[in-house]
């Protein structure tokens, strides 16, 4: 049999199933529920013969269906509230308090502040699936928040959240490590770096104690050491709940914690697809001409591989550059030693307060070299186009690249 995947919501099925009469039990329309209306969103407001009214776009249902509700009927106190607070925002934006004042006479909002009211509540439920999306397919502990109120911007239309490299036909990036170590008190034996010729990268407290430019050395899958190692950091992911922001000043999105963070503490996995310096090439001069890439050079031993987030990633996607960053990339070695194939981990480089945006320097030693667009993007060395830096860091160095 053929499958074909279906591209629409589940909410447009709904809405199609409600307006031909149709049930469907996989996507939770029963005669139970076919005829139910539940409020989705506030489209609009008026006020006739002194009774206000609200235009209700009902949920599961098309819009043709929408009606007009008299605000006593309404049960849905903050959908309320973000009707008048996104109407507020556009009046103050565009300083037409004239529609703000209510007489016993018909009055209706102006059709610009519906359409932006309406935008604002589609932009809401679309960031609220995004986040949901987001929760749901990562694997590590802390939580993924979303938050705009700059603009109108929703989730990026063709990014897809990976916890781990998703590796081109023909790359390997699990070579088949059958071994481990025979610790049973890692940081006091001969653990997994000092086989191969390191020192342990992290204190007894779990913080990084390497200088930058030193690979890091886990333990792996094949270790008798148990989850609770110490030597066992990176590989557990994210352990901070993060915000994917937009800025306010032409930076795209960003990322911030939502948690103190404390010096040299694991913060974030940067992953993507893992492709070949050549395909990075060729994928390179296409997204300069579309003015944004994500292209990270795996250089550590060679320049052989690149991990490219433009669209398989996770939160590291959206970590804008700094020239004062809070955040040091670091190579990690685990189920693979291939030195060609390092993981990269960002550990903070400071205390980082709650409420911080995150950020590393595109162009740090050791690390990784990119630069960014308008958009955040980033873009490799090769770059021809110099792009302006908008950091805002006292030693901003003016140019990304």
């Amino acid at each position: 049999a053929w499958y074909v995947p279906c591209l629409a919501s589940l909410e447009t099925l709904q809405e199609l199933c409600r307006k031909e009469n149709l049930r469907c039990k996989s996507i939770g329309i029963t005669n139970r529920n076919l005829k139910s209306y539940e409020v989705e969103y506030l489209c609009d407001y008026k006020v006739e013969e002194g009774t206000e009214y609200y235009l209700v776009k009902w949920k599961g249902w098309p819009e043709s269906s929408n009606t007009w509700e008299p605000q006593k009927n309404l049960k849905c106190p903050l959908l309320l509230q973000n009707f008048l607070s996104d109407k507020n925002e556009y009046l103050s934006r565009v300083k037409e308090g004239k529609a703000l004042k209510v007489r016993n006479h018909v009055k209706a909002l102006k059709p610009a502040v519906a359409d932006y009211i309406v935008k604002k509540a589609k932009q809401r439920i679309a960031l609220q699936r995004w986040k949901e999306e987001l929760n749901r397919k990562k694997n590590h502990k802390g939580m993924i928040l979303v938050e705009n109120t700059v603009d109108l911007e929703g989730p990026p239309l063709d990014f897809y959240y990976i916890n781990e490299y998703k590796p081109a036909p023909g790359i390997n990036v699990i070579n088949g490590i059958t071994t481990g170590c025979e610790c049973a008190d890692c940081p006091a034996e001969k653990c997994c770096p000092k086989e191969a010729g390191f020192i342990l990268a992290y204190n007894k407290q779990k913080k990084l104690k390497i200088q930058p430019g030193l690979p890091i050395y886990e333990c792996n899958s094949f270790c008798r050491c148990g989850p609770d190692c110490p030597n066992r950091i990176v590989q557990k992911g994210t352990p901070y709940s993060l915000c994917i922001f937009r800025t306010n000043n032409g930076r795209g999105w960003g990322v911030k914690t939502l948690q103190k963070i404390k010096t040299n503490s694991f913060v974030m996995e940067y992953v993507g697809e893992v492709i070949t310096s050549e395909e990075a090439e060729r994928r390179g001069q296409l997204y300069d001409n579309q003015g944004n890439t994500y292209l990270f050079d795996l250089d550590y031993d060679s320049d052989e591989f690149t991990v490219d987030a433009a669209r398989y990633g996770n939160v590291s996607h959206f970590v804008n550059h700094s020239c004062d960053p809070n955040l040091q990339v670091f190579n990690v070695f685990i189920d693979n030693l291939d030195l060609r194939l390092p993981r990269i981990a960002l550990f903070s480089t400071r205390t980082i307060k709650a409420g911080e945006e995150l950020t590393f320097d595109y162009q740090m030693k050791g690390s990784i070299d990119l630069t960014s667009d308008s958009a955040d993007g980033l873009s490799p060395s090769r770059k021809r186009i110099r792009t302006v830096c908008k950091c805002g860091a006292v030693c901003c160095r003016g140019y990304l690249n």
